[in-house]
């Protein structure tokens, strides 16, 4: 026995619990709270870099000679004190912040782990199992998000009673959107659309799941609301049939079918048929048959006598579409050109085109609305064009994480007026599963195709977007994070030069 060691690697285990459970909070909170997402992150950061996966080995290496010397959980506590490196407690551009549901999941978690230090305590090692549970913080806090996630959808039942109402009173006509990517500059598109028109209420940005289209139903539709356009997004299938069920849309859109969440789905067939589900309680269907699937989809549907109408840019079976002729935008609706308009640095045809659709679906003049074609803004972050005042042209896609979006980025930047260099920023694409390094491999290496320098933004794609740059003899660049990337931008490019961000990760990734 060793009083005098054993208090030492308490107090170490105890810094280094406390110092874990924090950081795989503020994980938790990011990753929606969704059981398991913690666990894969445990895995991502400890094996992130060299120096992690050490001191992971060095971790349970210890946890194991601490049932033989106690005194050497004491390197336990440390090193799970400052690891995994980089990944901070408070976070930088993705802080913990002590919400309800994060206070509720503390707590739960925290209890989980006191319990278990107890009854580690009133063992013959209790110093060794004390170990174990800190190695254990992770699981810890991904179960109690599994046991709590009943719990808060029961909670969150008052908030969509509530929306129902709200509903059932003002009575709006319901636009509901979904897709793999398309969905957010869809839902704004048709807002802008609509605003000469009519008085039309969108969500607000990301709230696309239960309690979000619940809280934005609340809080901003307001009487008089003629058209309400909702954005619905998913993790896996019955969550938009759910939505539906007490925001039953008039119109459902689905824009795509792509790879993202499909770490998630698994397969492009499960996407589909979750996105789907949008469809089952519409008056009216709009998709985008420049999307192969979808064009499949439509025939089904239109088979079962169900309202069809088809959108796209590309595709001649588009009852409304917005084709890219000599530079401009070519409408036609039902085959009848309605307009010409101006292009809009920074909209894709397709998401206008299932914009313009949705409307038509809702019984608005085509005429009317090719009129308003020029009202429609691009959406933030999402292929946005600008020129910063060193002269450096921005295209700024940062919140575009999917195969498609990119490519249309590197097409915005390979058409941009510059006679100088061009420079892709990017973190690479997230949640593709199986296919993310090839995906990413392929992203950079059409940049580098491009003539463009890639700087490479921390360590979550590295190894497959340099091998994408490498593989056609470009430039690639590592740094550690987008502040990095943006100081190396500002010292490096000037007028005549540009640079595309493509996608931000926040810094709960590595």
């Amino acid at each position: 026995m060793n009083p005098a060691g054993d208090a030492i690697a308490a107090a170490a285990l105890a810094a280094g619990a406390t110092a874990s459970w924090l950081r795989w909070l503020r994980v938790a909170q990011r990753e929606h709270y969704l059981p398991g997402s913690v666990l894969r992150f445990t895995w991502r950061w400890w094996t992130a870099t060299p120096v992690a996966a050490v001191l992971s080995v060095v971790a349970v290496a210890a946890t194991v000679a601490a049932f033989f010397i106690p005194p050497l959980a004491v390197v336990v506590g440390l090193a799970t004190l400052v690891g995994p490196p980089r990944l901070g407690i408070r976070g930088r551009t993705s802080k913990l912040a002590w919400t309800r549901r994060l206070r509720t999941l503390a707590a739960v978690s925290a209890g989980l782990l006191a319990i278990l230090g107890a009854l580690a305590a009133f063992t013959a090692t209790p110093v060794a199992l004390a170990s174990v549970v800190v190695l254990l913080v992770p699981l810890a806090v991904d179960a109690s998000s599994a046991l709590l996630a009943p719990i808060e959808l029961r909670a969150s039942r008052s908030w969509v009673e509530r929306a129902t109402r709200r509903i059932e009173r003002v009575r709006p006509q319901i636009v509901a959107i979904t897709g793999s990517y398309g969905k957010t500059s869809t839902k704004q598109h048709l807002a802008d659309l609509l605003a000469g028109e009519t008085a039309v209420v969108p969500t607000p940005r990301s709230f696309n799941n239960r309690a979000g289209l619940a809280r934005a139903i609340n809080d901003n539709l307001a009487d008089g609301t003629r058209v309400f356009i909702a954005e619905m997004g998913t993790y896996g299938p019955g969550e938009i049939r759910s939505m539906c069920a007490w925001c039953p849309p008039d119109v459902a859109v689905i824009t795509a079918i792509g790879p993202v969440h499909l770490e998630r789905f698994g397969t492009l067939e499960r996407t589909l048929e979750a996105k789907s589900e949008i469809t089952e309680r519409a008056r009216s269907v709009v998709l985008n048959v420049d999307d192969q699937r979808l064009a499949v989809l439509a025939d089904e549907l239109a088979g079962q006598a169900r309202d069809v109408v088809r959108a796209g840019s590309s595709s001649p079976e588009a009852d409304v579409r917005v084709e890219v002729v000599e530079g401009t935008w070519r409408v036609t609706v039902r085959g009848e050109t309605v307009a010409h308009a101006t292009q809009i640095p920074g909209i894709q045809a397709v998401n206008l085109a299932c914009a313009l659709a949705a409307a038509v679906a809702l019984g608005f003049d085509p005429v009317g609305l090719a009129a308003r074609i020029s009202k429609v803004a691009p959406v933030a972050n999402r292929l946005a064009v600008s020129t910063a005042p060193s002269g450096v042209l921005i295209v700024d896609d940062t919140y575009n994480s999917n195969p498609a979006g990119a490519a249309a980025a590197l097409q915005v930047l390979a058409s941009a007026p510059v006679t100088g260099r061009r420079v892709v920023v990017t973190p690479g694409m997230v949640e593709l599963g199986r296919r993310q390094a090839t995906e990413n491999e392929a992203f950079a290496g059409a940049s580098a195709l491009l003539g463009a320098t890639v700087l490479v933004v921390g360590r979550t794609n590295a190894k497959a977007l340099e091998a994408g740059v490498q593989a056609h003899e470009g430039t690639s660049i590592g740094v550690t994070d987008r502040d990095s990337a943006v100081q190396w931008v500002r010292a490096e490019l000037g007028p005549g030069d540009a640079v595309l961000y493509e996608n931000d990760l926040p810094d709960h990734y590595p």
